[in-house]
């Protein structure tokens, strides 16, 4: 791949592969991160945070011993740009976003971070230089309307026009046309990859993480609510993360953007699941009836043309989570409020009994 101007010729990096996560503190990127220690890979996470929680929960302290994190924020592309030199990055895949609610709370935030800086991560890699990997990101599904559905299957067809309902859909959507013409312009391969609801341990924000928060919910005895009802497609975290990994080492082929699969499931019989999981949490789940304003039945099946996608089934894995979860709860480390669960939402203490004052005889 030349640098500068000009179009990119892409060959084969004959380097040890050595990875850039951004937004690796996030639920995606810690999954991503974990993948990639546990195969022995090289891999440096850049993230604007500091907190490496959600890493701790499913890296052992040896494992997060062996991750590079480089504080950084990927509005300044100067220093994005010198942390691929720095770390002599093979592989990008691009994580860090700010969410449905921090969009719609601070629109130029959101703008500068979802749109400003995937332009950043594109041209970045643009000038590393020859033999990068296709640059990896994470549309989504988010971008959509449920008008944007095929009338006649009630499918969300994987050509289907977009008609963003929100600032987050309109900064994703945005994304994959900067891919595009990265592409057009200089030769700088893709993957989009657009998830629906991921879920998984470190789910703890965002507009479709109330189902995880449950399953922590559940684990603590705390009364919960999920926010939406209905059905949705569910994506296990860990499965996104193997996906983005194999969509990195993917032959590049364009600007190429997918509907991530998963498991469709009812909210009611998500609830049933962790209540088959955690019996004694069983009626402490309720559920808003409204259901997410985007489509449920979304077709993925061009997918398969990144090799074998893992799909985890959703009973499996909601026990797993639960299992990460009731371990911490064990060691004293399950915090609510650091897992998505209000303050309110969780009982205080019963207060101290203290002896009526007797009178003197």
């Amino acid at each position: 791949m030349s640098g500068g101007s000009g179009t990119v010729e892409w060959r084969p990096d004959p380097r040890p592969e050595r990875f850039l996560v951004t937004g690796a503190l996030g639920c995606i990127g810690a999954w991503t991160v974990r993948e990639l220690v546990r195969e022995g890979v090289s891999v440096v996470g850049l993230d604007v945070g500091r907190d490496p929680r959600r890493l701790a929960l499913i890296l052992s302290p040896e494992e997060l011993a062996r991750v590079t994190l480089v504080p950084g924020d990927i509005t300044d592309l100067d220093a994005l740009a010198r942390t691929l030199v720095e770390h002599d990055i093979t592989n990008v895949i691009h994580l860090a976003a700010l969410q449905v609610p921090f969009c719609r709370a601070d629109p130029p935030l959101g703008a500068r971070v979802n749109v400003v800086g995937t332009v950043n991560v594109f041209e970045a890699v643009r000038r590393r230089g020859d033999g990068m990997a296709p640059v990896v990101y994470t549309g989504s599904i988010g971008m959509f309307s449920p008008s944007d559905v095929d009338p006649a299957t009630g499918r969300l067809l994987e050509d289907a026009e977009p008609h963003p309902g929100n600032h987050y859909g309109v900064y994703k959507f945005a994304n994959e046309g900067t891919a595009r013409i990265y592409l057009a312009d200089a030769g700088i391969p893709s993957v989009g990859l657009r998830p629906m609801t991921v879920y998984g341990a470190g789910r703890d924000q965002g507009m479709t993480s109330s189902p995880t928060v449950a399953i922590a919910a559940a684990v603590l005895g705390t009364p919960f609510r999920i926010s939406f009802g209905g059905s949705t497609l569910f994506q296990y975290a860990q499965d996104v993360a193997k996906t983005l990994i194999l969509a990195s080492r993917a032959e590049p082929a364009g600007a190429r953007v997918f509907n991530l699969g998963g498991s469709a499931v009812a909210i009611d019989d998500w609830v049933e699941a962790i209540e088959d999981v955690v019996p004694e949490a069983r009626g402490l789940i309720t559920v808003e009836p409204t259901p997410l304003p985007f489509p449920s039945d979304i077709e993925h099946d061009s997918l398969a043309a990144l090799g074998a996608i893992p799909v985890t089934p959703y009973r499996e894995a909601i026990a797993a989570t639960a299992e990460i979860y009731r371990r911490l709860a064990a060691a004293g480390r399950l915090v609510g409020t650091e897992h998505g669960i209000p303050q309110a939402a969780i009982a205080p203490p019963a207060p101290a009994t203290v002896p009526a004052a007797r009178s003197s005889p």
